[in-house]
């Protein structure tokens, strides 16, 4: 069945910021349970903002087949999650003196991976042998890949609610569509009717003339 008020289903698994989500997600949950002490509340700070990240971005495109502003908003949210995530790696690197800056032998190596690579296969011998200091790193990174792709993500959904509308918009356009459409078959048929209307009379007429003149 088509629904014509609805957006095509989103193909959110081929969002490459979906995909590196879901890294930073398996990415997180081993660097938290490995290095992390156990009863620390990190661990599931840590863990629940991976996964918040992770879900809005899915629960969003599911919405936007209705609301593009709801898309927005879910996006935003995953923008926050991740950001609280950002700053937990940020803390963990910084207290200990392993953050990888620009002059870090193994800094261009890392992004250029991390560039090239979205899906959680590429990841997998870091996620399950990685020391502490690669694995933060590699989140570091992967937090603020996924935003930067998610900002430019909101200015094509800025851009599609300006220029489309939300599910209210599109209705009001197709009610007006109708509208307009019942109009103009309105009017065809009221032009039809006023020439059949003229037919009968000519024919009235016709019959009028020939009655008076005794031929009928």
């Amino acid at each position: 069945m088509k629904f014509i008020f609805l957006k095509p289903e989103p193909n959110w698994e081929g969002l490459y910021f979906y995909q590196k989500s879901v890294v930073l997600y398996l990415l997180t949950y081993a660097f938290a349970k490995r290095y992390l002490h156990r009863g620390d509340r990190t661990i599931d700070q840590m863990v629940q903002a991976a996964r918040s990240g992770k879900q809005n971005i899915v629960e969003g495109s599911a919405d936007s087949m209705t609301s593009t502003r709801m898309e927005l908003e879910l996006v935003n949210v995953a923008r926050a999650s991740l950001k609280e995530l950002r700053e937990d790696y940020e803390d963990y690197l910084d207290t200990r003196h392993l953050r990888w800056t620009k002059d870090h032998p193994r800094y261009t190596a890392m992004m250029e991976f991390t560039r090239k690579n979205n899906k959680a296969e590429a990841y997998k011998k870091i996620v399950d042998e990685g020391t502490d200091e690669e694995m933060a790193n590699l989140g570091l990174t992967l937090t603020h890949q996924v935003d930067r792709m998610m900002i430019g993500y909101l200015h094509h959904l800025e851009k599609k609610f300006v220029e489309d509308g939300g599910l209210k918009e599109r209705m009001t356009a197709a009610r007006l569509g109708r509208r307009q459409t019942q109009n103009q078959e309105i009017t065809a048929l009221k032009a039809r009717v006023a020439e059949l209307e003229a037919e009968v009379n000519k024919w009235r007429t016709w019959y009028a003339e020939q009655k008076k003149a005794g031929k009928l």
